[in-house]
């Protein structure tokens, strides 16, 4: 019998063990799930806890709801991984062996990367919303918040969710405006990039979009440390930006248990052939979600679409045949806008955003690059989508490529 284990039971872990444990018995295969945390968080649903959306009962389950059947499922920390010699090293010290080796151990952010930032204003006045600890946090700050000054910075790319940054802007625009005190806080985005996005079409939209709701953008600003005693941050060119309200991106790294492996770059995320999603390294490892270094968006979209690759690439190889190469980094990304509407973007690797309908051309529902109500709802309706249908590895009605129909090039 073969051994596939999965490190990892977040999205892009659940949605593999999900998908394959259906077909583990036909090839004569054993699944282990290795996991050291009880509660499953829907991470998009944390962009919504500071402006009273959502609750923090509204985005985490427990993730043994959503662990199929069949498979062995290990509670535990995993102290390191011997890829020479096939095995995993859990916490306990005791040893996996396996003949298939799927890292789906995603992403965290590093705020310790940051010179100052975990000083005295952690979590004072300067908060991240991409954790449990410190969205819970900025939404108890917000709430009596009078105004001020309020910067939203990226420390580097590349980060989980690209859009989510602009969607708290646009958020807060909307939220201080429903509160009555738009015109008391002045709202700065600072970017590492040299614009809006990551994508220049899409970059020059969102950049009209800041524009318009009197949010300052400050790009290429690589920040080097934070001065809590002054309220400031200052990039390694010296340039200085201050603030009352910090909210920031720190720097994404992968899991520490690859640095520990040796099996990362220097973020600790794992070379990754982007098409097949095989390691570079390892040819019965494979590698999906947060934890590649591709250069695809760090998304549950992203993930999803890798799994739908990654489940047929895996077995091809139980099989004895070679993976193919088709993933083509396919993402697609609400984005909320605020004052119920949203934007919708669908990319790839070599295909940025353009305008265009989505999912059936020519009809939609959803409009892509453009702002419409119906975007908005399909954002909503995302996290049901998410509970039901995705985390089970069900058929959902997009291709995992990308495809052209219906988009306007430019």
């Amino acid at each position: 019998m073969k051994k596939l284990v999965i490190l990892g039971g977040g999205t892009a872990g659940t949605m593999m063990a999900n998908k394959l444990a259906p077909v583990a018995e036909r090839y004569d295969c054993q699944i282990t799930l290795v996991d050291q945390n009880e509660t499953h968080y829907y991470q998009p649903g944390f962009l919504f806890i500071p402006f009273e959306i959502y609750s923090e009962e509204d985005v985490k389950k427990p993730k043994r709801d959503f662990y199929p059947s069949g498979i062995e499922v290990l509670m535990s920390g995993i102290e390191e991984i011997i890829a020479d010699k096939n095995q995993v090293k859990l916490s306990s010290g005791r040893l996996l062996n396996y003949d298939l080796l799927i890292i789906a151990t995603g992403s965290r952010i590093a705020p310790e990367e940051i010179e100052g930032m975990q000083g005295d204003g952690w979590h004072k006045n300067i908060f991240d919303f991409y954790t449990p600890d410190g969205v819970i946090a900025l939404a108890k700050f917000l709430k009596y918040w009078e105004g001020g000054k309020m910067v939203v910075n990226i420390a580097e790319m590349p980060i989980k969710c690209p859009v989510a940054p602009l969607e708290f802007v646009f958020l807060a625009d909307w939220w201080f405006s429903e509160r009555g005190i738009r015109d008391k806080v002045d709202i700065e985005f600072v970017t590492p990039l040299p614009g809006a996005f990551t994508k220049p079409i899409a970059a020059k939209f969102l950049g009209q979009f800041l524009e318009k709701k009197n949010i300052h953008l400050t790009s290429e600003f690589n920040i080097s440390r934070v001065d809590a005693s002054q309220n400031k941050i200052f990039s390694w060119d010296e340039r200085e930006i201050e603030y009352d309200l910090l909210v920031t991106i720190p720097t994404n790294m992968g899991s520490d248990v690859i640095a520990r492996s040796g099996l990362g770059d220097d973020l600790n995320f794992i070379p990754t052939d982007k098409n097949t999603l095989q390691s570079k390294n390892y040819e019965n490892i494979f590698v999906l979600g947060d934890a590649t270094d591709l250069p695809s968006s760090k998304a549950g979209s992203v993930a999803h679409f890798q799994a739908d690759v990654l489940y047929e690439n895996i077995l091809r190889v139980l099989e004895g045949r070679k993976p193919e190469p088709k993933f083509d980094g396919h993402a697609n990304c609400f984005i909320e806008s605020g004052f119920g509407k949203g934007i919708l973007i669908d990319f790839n690797y070599d295909v940025e955003p353009l305008p265009g309908k989505f999912p059936l051309p020519g009809v939609g529902p959803f409009s892509l690059l453009e702002e419409t109500r119906m975007n908005h709802w399909g954002k909503m309706t995302f996290r049901w989508v998410y509970w039901n249908l995705l985390l089970k590895g069900a058929e959902l009605p997009i291709e995992a490529q990308m495809n052209m129909a219906g988009k306007k090039r430019q």
